[in-house]
């Protein structure tokens, strides 16, 4: 899941940190963060940030005075954001770094990051903000994520159990040793009158 940062450049700092605190869900390979850091040298980079806008899940807007100042960050990224937001094509989460007045900005009836959208340098340890920050972010990315499902393989009869002709996950099981497994299958399947997942005729 792509996660685009959109912010200012005074603002270099406190986005290093965030990337920081993102660390667990990028190593869990659940995200992919990018922000405009990333460009390579000979890139033109408004198309970069356009196509990796485009193609994000999820936008955060690092908000302080300098980010609501910017016209590239204001008037262009952020309103390409919102119109991704509001046609569920992506979720914004504004992240309030630094005290500012954005009570009237676009962004302001979304629900912001961190705690009550105080700012993480008005708290007295900003790592406890980042990690505030982080979790909000965690949650956002297990809301979005699709959930997993096991294909439906039909349950083995208890002629195949005996005979050896079924498989777990591809793995032929000898007979003295299958007996037992084959036996809870069975009175498995019979049961829960359902398809047992993982099983191979």
């Amino acid at each position: 899941m792509k996660v685009f940062i959109s912010y200012s450049h005074k603002d270099e700092g406190h986005r290093n940190n965030l990337v920081s605190h993102l660390a667990p869900l990028k190593r869990d390979g659940v995200i992919e963060v990018w922000h405009d850091r990333k460009i390579m040298a000979g890139q033109e980079w408004a198309p970069q940030i356009d196509k990796n806008l485009e193609q994000a899940s999820i936008i955060l807007l690092l908000i302080s005075s300098d980010f609501l100042a910017s016209d590239y960050c204001y008037d262009k990224e952020m309103s390409r954001a919102l119109e991704k937001h509001h046609n569920g094509e992506a979720r914004i989460i504004p992240i309030i770094i630094r005290s500012a007045d954005w009570s009237t900005a676009p962004f302001a009836k979304i629900q912001a990051l961190p705690q009550d959208g105080k700012p993480v340098t008005s708290w007295n340890i900003e790592d406890e903000a980042w990690t505030d920050v982080a979790k909000g972010i965690r949650l956002v990315v297990q809301e979005l994520s699709p959930t997993p499902t096991l294909p439906l393989i039909r349950c083995p009869v208890s002629s195949e159990i005996q005979s050896g002709t079924f498989r777990l996950r591809g793995i032929r099981f000898l007979r003295g040793g299958k007996r037992f497994l084959g036996r809870y299958v069975t009175r498995f399947c019979h049961l829960e009158k359902l398809p047992f997942p993982g099983w191979e005729g």
